[in-house]
């Protein structure tokens, strides 16, 4: 495999990619605001629909995602069970791909709601495995597969197994599937910033329950960036609350 992987369209631009990210984690974090207990999933489902429209953004390349409870182990290929309702000391999680204008936007983040250590130290841990890895990238010359076998391995340090129906993915100017369809853990070279999403997928090894956290791999420059990037810290972080039916 070549660099032609991290090819990109004519339409893509950095400034373009970065403001769909930012606009992808601002849904992120208003859809998880209107979710509580005894909540229905489906409906979960729609309610983060209105919201990425409610924006003026398109319902873009996969479909918009929102797990509850046991279906947070499901591989996002596999259906959820029906009718999963929201517990008052459960977790969930989103995961979003609006298109913003002509840019591909794409996140995920795992929320906990009422009290539940476990889920919550679950969570975090996706996030912080995130950040570990991407740190891992930024400050070497890792490959794809480099990242994602260290991942499995730091994933079961941590107690968890990492999913590997998700080994991350392209993204570009719409659509990215018309220039390259192959996943990050496949890559043999070292991944570009603005062009790949990093997917950690936890599970449990019981078998119980799961946590998501997925964001583009980015340099830290573009993370901490006045403009837009001040907004992003600030929406991207899983959210563990005590809520109210």
């Amino acid at each position: 495999m070549s660099k032609s992987a991290e090819r990109v369209g004519p339409a893509f631009s950095v400034a373009g990619m970065l403001r769909a990210r930012v606009e992808t984690r601002k849904a992120i974090a208003a859809i998880a605001a209107r979710i509580r207990p005894g909540m229905v999933e489906e409906d979960a489902v729609e309610m983060a629909k209105d919201v990425i429209r409610s924006q003026g953004h398109a319902l873009s390349w996969h479909p918009t995602r929102v797990r509850f409870g046991a279906n947070t182990m499901k591989p996002m290929k596999v259906a959820s069970v029906p009718g999963v309702v929201l517990g008052d000391n459960d977790l969930f999680f989103i995961d979003i791909a609006p298109r913003v204008d002509e840019w591909e936007g794409d996140g995920g983040a795992t929320f906990v709601v009422g009290t539940a250590p476990e889920y919550a130290r679950c969570a975090q841990d996706a996030e912080t495995l995130f950040h570990e890895i991407r740190a891992l990238w930024q400050g070497s010359g890792a490959s794809g597969r480099d990242l994602y076998d260290a991942a499995a391995r730091r994933a079961s340090a941590m107690g968890w197994v990492l999913d590997p129906a998700l080994p991350g993915h392209r993204v570009s100017d719409f659509p990215h599937a018309a220039i390259h369809t192959g996943t990050l853990a496949d890559y043999p070279d070292r991944p570009g910033s603005v062009r790949w999403i990093l997917e950690i997928h936890l599970l449990d090894p019981q078998g119980r329950f799961g946590a998501f956290f997925e964001d583009m791999l980015l340099d830290d420059a573009d993370y901490l960036a006045d403009a837009p990037g001040a907004a992003i810290r600030d929406v991207a972080t899983p959210v563990v609350a005590n809520r109210s039916r």
